[in-house]
Order: C-alpha cells, then structure tokens, then sequence
C-alpha cells in the first residue's frame, strides 16, 4: 500500500496540535497522537524526529496561521482596535493558539523552538507601532514592544484563563457575552494608543 505522506503529515500535525494543546509538552505522548491520527507511531519519528521536534513543528504552523490572519496595519488609531478585534476573533475560533503557547512557557527550557524566525514575526509588528508613534498617529508614552505585548494579551487572555473571565463578568462566553467582550477589546485598546491632545 502507497503511503500518501502528505495526507499522513497532516493527519499526524492536526492530532498533535490537539494533543498538545489539551496535555502539553510534557503531557502529551507520541502513542496518543498516532492513535489519533490513526498512524503508526514510527511514522511520526520517520516525519518529525522525536516529540520536542513535531511540537516545535505544530507551534511554528499556529503561528505562521494567525500571522497570515492578522496582519497588523496602522494608519489611525482605530486600525489598532481593528487588529486587536480580529486577534480577539482569531483567538476565540481557534483556542488551541492561546494554549500551546502557554504550555510552551509552562515547559519553560530556557529555548524558544524558531525563536529567530518568530522574533521576526512580532518585530514587524513592533516597527508598524513604532512607526504609528513617530509619525503622531499613536501615542508615544509607552514602548511599541510593551504596546505590542498588551494588544496580544488583551485580545488572547479572555480564551486562556475563562474561569476567571466568568468570575469577573459574571457571564459564561455565549454568543452576547463574547460581541460585548470582544466590543471592551477594541475600545481598551483604542484609549491605550489614543494620543493625548
């Protein structure tokens, strides 16, 4: 039988990004993921190499995801209420981002996996803040790398810790409660970077 190894490797990334993002690193066996995939085992070290490999894998695809989903554009202040909506929108739709990135800081080995390559991802970002300040369009109070860090927490954490949002809103996450979420986003976001007349 002719293996479809394209097929077998989607099967393989689509089961460990849920394996990994339920149990994390450490959580997650490769026996689980191939059971899920519906694969022998051996497939994913003849693929990926061991277990830390595919998740780096697995981590680097989310990401390169919402980069392509989300991308960042500034021209007034409203342009950032704008992306931090859609990163909120992006973060509900697909949880499992939120997730895998905070079991990767959970596993903290001291290595980020792609660490270069990521770093490139948000420095763009960075730039598109730090360019929006210089030119008036922001404020300039605070550092485009803290501004960066804020935006990306405002619009994730909601999907990250939803007991706490529960206890705090007094609301489960149904369809009224994540608009008016989503509605609180964009306006924090908007009076973090409004420049001050």
């Amino acid at each position: 039988m002719a293996w479809n190894t394209e097929e077998t490797r989607r099967r393989i990334q689509e089961a460990a990004t849920h394996e990994f993002a339920a149990h994390g690193l450490h959580g997650t066996t490769v026996e689980r993921i191939a059971a899920r995939a519906g694969v022998n085992k051996e497939r994913i070290y003849n693929y990926f190499g061991d277990k830390q490999q595919l998740f780096v894998v697995v981590l680097g695809v989310e990401l390169a995801k919402v980069a392509e989903a989300v991308p960042m554009r500034v021209a007034r202040v409203e342009d950032v209420g704008d992306y931090v909506g859609r990163t909120f929108d992006y973060h509900v739709t697909h949880p499992e981002l939120s997730r895998l990135l905070h079991w990767e800081g959970l596993a903290d080995t001291g290595a980020v996996p792609d660490e270069l390559t990521r770093t490139g991802h948000y420095r763009e970002k960075v730039a598109v803040i730090a360019e929006a300040q210089r030119s008036g369009v922001l404020d300039d109070a605070l550092v485009p790398g803290d501004v960066v860090y804020f935006l990306i927490a405002m619009a994730a954490w909601w999907g990250v810790v939803p007991q706490l949002a529960r206890m705090l809103t007094a609301s489960d996450a149904g369809e009224d409660e994540l608009a008016r979420r989503r509605a609180a986003v964009v306006v924090a976001a908007e009076r973090l970077v409004r420049p001050v007349r």
